[in-house]
C-alpha cells in the first residue's frame, strides 16, 4: 500500500480548478476527491529516489467550499485517521472575486517537533494554524505569500545535526548543513510536516520564493563569492540539490495549469520513470546561466496582480554590470506589471526595495567601493564587508533599485493605475511600512508603499535591533550621506519614510483588497501560559 510522506499542499486555485501537490512513498496514482464531485488523478512522478505528483482538480464551482480527501492507489491517505483537524477544504473565489486576502512574511526555522525547547518563541505560521482550526468558518488568507527561507540549508536544527551526523562524517565540508538532495527532502519533512502547519498548507493556498537561506547564506552576494564557493568539492552538490528540491517542493506549485501544461521541464522529467537527470540538467543550466531558468511569476486574482520576482538567481554579479535580475528577466517583468490595468498591483520580492536610510546608502557605497571606485585596496575591504554585513540588497545593485523605481512610477503614473502598488518583501528579520515620496508635482498617482514582513519564526539579535533604529533615525540618515558621499554614489531618485514599525517579533502581515481598497494588518505570534500562543494584532489601518 502507498502511503503519504509529505503533503497534500494546496497551491493553485481558481474559480474552477486547482492543484494539489503530495509526496508518496512509492510509485503510484495519485488522486483527489471533492465532496462536491470535483476530482483529479495523476501518476507520480520520480526525483533521486521520491516520488511526487500535482494533481490537477477540476470542475469545481466558483465562489463555494468543498472538503477532499487524497488517495494512492484508490486507498485513502489524506486525511488520516482520527485527525483532530477539520476537514481539509478548497474554497474557490467568485466569478468576480471582488475581495482577496493575502497573508505574506518570510523566514520560518523549523523546531524538531521531538518536544525540545523552542529558543525562537511561538511560529507564526504554527499559531495561525490553530486559529484556523479552532474556528473553521473564520476569516482566513486566500492565499499565502511564503517570501524566502522556507528552509535554513545552512542553519539546521539540533535534530537535524543528529540525523546528519548518523548519516557522514560532519568534520568533512560542509559540516552540518546540508550536502545533497536526500538532505534537503529532510529539511521539507521537518518543516511541513509539523501537523498545524501540515493542516494549514493542505487547506489554504500557497505561493513561495526562494532567498538565500533556502540554499546557503549571502547566495549570489558576488562574483567573487560565485567563484569561490564553485572552487570547493561540496558546492556544485549543493547548488544543484538546492535548486532541484526547490523546484520539486516550491517553484511547481507556483505555476498554473495552462503553465504547466506548457513547461518542457515537467514534461521532461514526467517523460521517464526516472526524472532525476534531466532536473538536474536543468538545474546545471539555470546556475550557470541567470537566463537559464524563469523563477519569477505572475498570478492575477480578479483586479489584483501579483508579480513575483526572483532576487537570487537571476543575478547578474560581474562588477561592472551588477544587476538583481539579468536583461531578458528584467524585460519581462516590466511587460508585466504595463500588461494592462489593474485595481492593485503586488509586487513579490524576498528583499525588501526601500531600507532604512543607513542601510540603503551603506550598500551603495560598499557596492561603489567593491567595484573599484576608490581602488583596489578599498575594493578587497569592500567584498569582505559585504560578505559579513549581507550588504546585497536592491540598493547594492544601483541601476536595478533605480529600474524598479522607474518601473513603478511609470505604472502608478498612468491614467488607469492601480489604487496601490505595494512591495512585499521579508529577509531583515523585522517588519516595518515604507512611503516614497517624489518631488512636488511629479511621481505615480497610486499609493505606493515598501511592507516587509518578517520574520515568521526566527529571532534578531538586540544589538541589530538597535542597529535597525538607528538605521531609520535622523543620524543615520546622515551617516549614510557621508559613506554615499565616499563612495561617489548617485542619490536615490525617490525618497521615503519609516510610517510602521520597525516591529519586532515572529509575525505575519495581511492584505486585504476589496475593489480599489486596501487594509493592512500586522499580527504577531504571543506566548500564552501553557505552551499555547495566540495572534495579536499590534497595527491595523486603511491603505487606499
Amino acid at each position: 500500500m502507498a502511503r503519504l510522506r509529505l503533503g497534500p499542499l494546496l497551491r493553485h486555485v481558481d474559480g474552477g480548478a486547482a492543484t494539489i501537490w503530495v509526496e508518496s512513498d512509492r510509485p503510484s496514482t495519485a488522486e483527489v476527491r471533492c465532496a462536491d464531485g470535483a476530482a483529479g488523478r495523476t501518476r507520480t512522478f520520480q526525483v533521486a529516489g521520491h516520488h511526487y505528483a500535482l494533481i490537477p482538480v477540476e470542475g469545481l464551482t466558483p465562489g463555494t467550499e468543498t472538503a477532499y480527501e487524497v488517495l494512492l492507489d484508490g486507498d485513502r491517505v489524506w486525511p488520516q485517521p482520527d485527525s483532530p483537524f477539520p476537514p481539509s477544504t478548497i474554497r474557490t473565489p467568485a466569478g468576480t472575486q471582488d475581495e482577496l486576502r493575502v497573508s505574506f512574511g518570510s523566514c520560518r526555522w523549523a523546531i524538531s517537533p521531538t518536544g525540545e525547547k523552542d529558543p525562537m518563541g511561538p511560529d507564526a505560521l504554527d499559531t495561525l494554524a490553530v486559529r484556523l482550526a479552532a474556528d473553521p468558518a473564520a476569516e482566513r488568507p486566500d492565499v499565502l505569500l511564503l517570501l524566502g527561507d522556507q528552509v535554513y540549508a545552512d542553519m539546521t536544527s539540533p535534530a537535524t545535526r543528529r540525523w546528519l551526523a548518523a548519516r557522514r562524517d560532519l568534520s568533512e565540508p560542509p559540516g552540518d548543513q546540508v550536502a545533497d538532495y536526500e538532505e534537503y527532502t529532510h529539511l521539507y519533512y521537518e518543516s511541513w510536516l509539523d501537523p498545524e502547519v501540515r493542516w494549514l498548507l493542505s487547506t489554504v493556498p500557497s505561493l513561495m520564493i526562494f532567498d538565500d537561506h533556502d540554499v546557503i547564506d549571502d547566495w549570489n552576494t558576488s562574483a567573487a563569492w560565485v567563484a569561490e564557493m564553485r572552487a570547493t568539492p561540496w558546492w556544485r552538490e549543493r547548488i544543484l540539490s538546492g535548486l532541484m528540491s526547490y523546484w520539486v517542493y516550491q517553484h511547481l506549485g507556483n505555476l498554473t495549469p495552462e503553465q504547466l501544461a506548457a513547461d518542457a521541464v515537467y514534461a521532461a522529467v514526467r517523460a521517464h520513470p526516472d526524472g532525476t537527470d534531466a532536473l538536474r540538467d536543468f538545474a546545471a543550466a539555470a546556475d550557470e546561466d541567470p537566463a537559464g531558468a524563469r523563477w519569477s511569476y505572475r498570478r492575477d486574482f480578479g483586479g489584483v496582480r501579483l508579480l513575483m520576482i526572483d532576487t537570487r538567481a537571476a543575478r547578474v554579479l560581474e562588477e561592472s554590470g551588477r544587476a538583481m535580475v539579468d536583461p531578458e528577466e528584467a524585460a519581462w517583468i516590466r511587460a508585466q506589471a504595463l500588461d494592462g490595468p489593474c485595481d492593485h498591483l503586488l509586487i513579490g520580492t524576498s528583499l525588501p526595495w526601500l531600507l532604512p536610510h543607513l542601510i540603503h546608502d551603506a550598500e551603495g557605497w560598499n557596492a561603489a567601493l567593491a567595484a573599484g571606485e576608490r581602488g583596489p585596496r578599498w575594493a578587497r575591504f569592500a567584498e569582505d564587508i559585504r560578505r559579513r554585513s549581507d550588504l546585497e540588497h536592491w540598493p547594492a545593485f544601483a541601476d536595478s533599485f533605480d529600474e524598479l523605481t522607474t518601473l513603478i512610477e511609470e505604472v502608478g503614473g498612468r491614467p488607469d493605475a492601480p489604487a496601490a502598488i505595494c512591495v512585499l518583501s521579508g529577509d531583515v528579520h523585522h517588519a516595518y511600512v515604507a512611503e516614497p515620496s517624489w518631488p512636488a508635482g511629479t511621481g505615480p498617482r497610486s499609493r505606493v508603499l515598501q511592507l516587509t514582513c518578517s520574520p515568521m519564526h526566527n529571532s534578531i539579535p538586540a544589538v541589530i535591533k538597535l542597529g535597525f533604529r538607528f538605521g531609520w533615525s535622523r543620524f543615520g540618515r546622515g551617516l549614510g550621506r557621508r559613506l554615499a558621499r565616499h563612495g561617489r554614489t548617485r542619490p536615490a531618485r525617490v525618497d521615503w519614510r519609516r510610517t510602521g514599525g520597525p516591529w519586532f517579533g515572529n509575525q505575519l502581515m495581511t492584505l486585504t483588497l476589496r475593489g480599489r481598497s486596501a487594509r493592512l494588518r500586522m499580527d504577531q505570534a504571543q506566548a500564552l501560559r501553557g505552551g499555547k500562543a495566540r495572534l495579536r494584532t499590534v497595527e491595523e489601518s486603511a491603505i487606499t
